[in-house]
C-alpha cells in the first residue's frame, strides 16, 4: 500500500466540510478516499486550531517579546556567573 501525501489546502477543506456537519465523515470520507479516522484527526485539529486563527497579533508580539527579554536577562546572568567563576580559577589557584 502506498502513503498518501496531502497538501495543506486539501486536508483544510476537508476539515472544514467534516466541521460544517451537511455531510457525515462517511460521506466524505467516500467522496476524498480518505479513512474516516483520519478525517476526524483532521477535523479536531481544525477545531483547536480556529481560536488562534482570531486572536490579536499584537498579544503575539507582546508574547514574543517578553519571552525575549526573559531570554536576554538568562543570558546576562550566565554570562555573569561565567565571568565570576574564572575569576574564583584564578584566585584560588596556588602559586609555588
Amino acid at each position: 500500500m502506498q502513503k498518501r501525501i496531502f497538501q495543506d489546502k486539501q486536508k483544510a477543506q476537508v476539515a472544514l466540510e467534516a466541521l460544517k456537519g451537511e455531510k457525515t465523515i462517511s460521506q466524505i470520507s467516500s467522496q476524498y478516499q480518505i479513512h474516516s479516522t483520519q478525517i476526524q484527526k483532521w477535523k479536531a485539529i481544525a477545531k483547536e486550531g480556529l481560536p488562534g486563527i482570531f486572536s490579536n497579533d499584537r498579544t503575539k508580539d507582546k508574547e514574543l517579546a517578553e519571552r525575549d527579554k526573559l531570554i536576554a536577562e538568562l543570558y546576562k546572568i550566565v554570562g555573569q556567573r561565567d565571568t565570576e567563576l574564572e575569576w574564583l580559577k584564578k584566585k584560588l589557584q596556588f602559586e609555588p
